[in-house]
């Protein structure tokens, strides 16, 4: 909770961000964050690419303009890459940046970094939903004036979507079938 709030309090001291720049948060690794092998829990990971997501788009202006225009970003689908261990009280860099965007989606990726190494990836699809429903990417980005293409997702990303599309899909049509 504290850093929830220290982010939503501080945004604004580290300064304005452009649409495709990147946040970049000094943390730590706090007991509450470890599991039982002492060891950030992977489940965190998570929850902590939240804090980016949340500096980006407070810094970039989209998502207080969202929220001044009744929509709330709501996270659709995570992946997630470990790759080393982050230790207890251990700091690290949160890395954030928009990898781009389809008509429904956003695309954020999160690095979590310490001593020069990747030690987690984890890539967040995210979208807006208002009192009508999900708001399309460019009607969102039109909120701060941005008009243009995405930067082309990179393969893997684009593969995770069509799969996570796919899977959609099929319990969409198990939820309609009886039995």
């Amino acid at each position: 909770m504290l850093r929830t709030l220290r982010i939503l309090l501080s945004h604004r001291l580290r300064g304005p961000l452009p649409l495709l720049g990147s946040s970049r948060l000094r943390l730590r690794v706090l007991p509450g964050d470890l599991d039982l092998n002492l060891h950030m829990n992977n489940g965190r990971y998570f929850s902590v690419a939240d804090f980016g997501r949340w500096d980006l788009g407070l810094r970039c202006g989209l998502w207080r303009r969202a929220f001044g225009s009744g929509l709330r970003p709501v996270a659709g689908d995570c992946v997630g890459r470990f790759s080393a261990s982050l230790q207890p009280f251990q700091a690290f860099e949160l890395q954030t940046r928009l990898l781009g965007w389809d008509a429904k989606w956003f695309f954020t990726e999160h690095r979590f970094v310490a001593r020069g190494r990747v030690a987690a990836v984890v890539v967040v699809r995210y979208l807006f939903v208002g009192k009508r429903g999900t708001t399309p990417t460019a009607e969102a980005l039109a909120l701060i004036g941005h008009v243009g293409d995405s930067p082309e997702l990179p393969d893997w990303v684009r593969q995770w979507r069509d799969a996570q599309d796919t899977l959609v899909g099929e319990l969409k049509r198990e939820a309609r079938s009886p039995g």
